[in-house]
């Protein structure tokens, strides 16, 4: 595990590799420093991280979860404190060591934390959590298996429903790509809005463009890397997929994003590359002239309000859920790619964006919240 410290962390995360405190090793409890924001508060709030590679660095819901903390601790006067998972055998350890440095709600990111965070909630009922893609039902009856737990959950399938049928009209091959790092179910809701805004498309103009690495109606066959490494092996699989000729590439699972785009530039051609939770054009400009667009999941703006919130004393365990509606979810700008696209396009996609908030468009996955 790596313990990350907000002493160092203030500078934010565009530098982090060299701004933070990184020590190797099973930290020991952090000590509570004090911020540099507002007026000083005894409230800590706390973050464990999923098993990304690059940490808080990840360009994905790592980071993103981590510049909310940070936000609201600083608008709080407060400190924060967070670990990093390097395995998943870090998980239990890390929430524990936080619970021994005191902190006053700990964020867990990602679903593979659930049962971690479900055991130390239950053991420690006057301690809050939240867990971000989870909503730490493991038992599957419907309900938060801690009344101590806040869920932050997002209906991407919503977003990615946009993605496709934009995706759609740009595509000159008529074929669409995409692959996992893990056909986890957080993962494959983007594939599942992506797919039918595709024949959402397909129904309004007649046309037939297709899905390469996807099909709902067999999700066990998910093209995936088997993790969520910017390897080769992602890369690889990225390259698999522009084979069949794919001209659009929506790679799901943090990082593998950045595969994506070299296996584009090495391929060479007309192809494009969307991002997923954050807007990649910002966060990795380096693929910045393949970028069509990136479906957002806004994990910063929820977890600096679960925070923000909790630090005046309100914490509520309700689930949150980011919708089209609420702006949870969305897609980013084209950017480069804003003078490339059909002129009606954004027209229909409001239109569309209007009727899915309605009911009047359903999407559907197995992961809606």
């Amino acid at each position: 595990m790596t313990f990350t410290s907000r002493k160092a962390a203030l500078v934010g995360l565009a530098t982090i590799g060299a701004s933070v405190l990184v020590l190797a090793g099973c930290a020991a409890p952090p000590t509570d420093d004090g911020g540099d924001g507002g007026t000083a508060s005894d409230f800590l709030p706390c973050l464990v991280s999923d098993t990304a590679e690059a940490g808080f660095d990840d360009k994905s819901f790592n980071q993103l979860a981590f510049e909310g903390v940070e936000a609201a601790a600083d608008a709080a006067g407060t400190e924060f404190q967070a670990l990093v998972s390097e395995s998943d055998a870090d998980y239990a350890p890390n929430i524990q060591t936080l619970l021994d440095a005191d902190c006053d709600l700990i964020v867990t990111v990602g679903f593979a934390l659930s049962a971690a965070t479900v055991e130390a909630a239950l053991a420690n009922p006057d301690v809050n959590f939240a867990i971000v893609d989870d909503a730490a039902d493991n038992d599957f009856d419907g309900t938060t298996d801690a009344p101590n737990i806040k869920p932050i959950l997002f209906d991407t399938a919503q977003a990615a429903f946009l993605a496709g049928y934009a995706s759609s009209s740009y595509s000159k091959t008529k074929v669409l790509g995409t692959f996992a790092g893990i056909a986890f179910p957080t993962v494959t809701i983007f594939m599942d809005g992506f797919y039918q805004g595709m024949q959402y498309w397909n129904e309004q103009k007649g046309d037939t463009v297709t899905l390469v690495g996807y099909d709902p109606a067999n999700v066990d066959a998910t093209l995936a890397t088997g993790g969520f490494a910017a390897d080769d092996n992602a890369k690889a699989v990225a390259k698999s997929v522009l084979d069949q000729g794919a001209d659009v590439l929506l790679p799901v699972g943090g990082p593998i994003f950045q595969s994506g785009g070299a296996a584009i530039e090495e391929n060479g051609g007309d192809i494009v590359l969307l991002g997923v939770d954050a807007d990649v054009y910002d966060t990795f400009p380096t693929y910045d002239a393949l970028y069509f667009t990136s479906i957002l999941k806004d994990i910063a703006t929820a977890t600096n309000d679960v925070v923000t919130a909790a630090a005046a004393g309100d914490f509520d365990a309700t689930p949150y859920i980011g919708t089209l509606e609420n702006n949870g979810v969305g897609i980013a700008s084209f950017h480069d790619y804003e003078d490339k696209i059909a002129a009606e396009l954004q027209g229909e996609l409001d239109d569309i964006k209007a009727s899915i908030i309605s009911g009047d468009i359903p999407v559907t996955s197995y992961l809606n919240p």
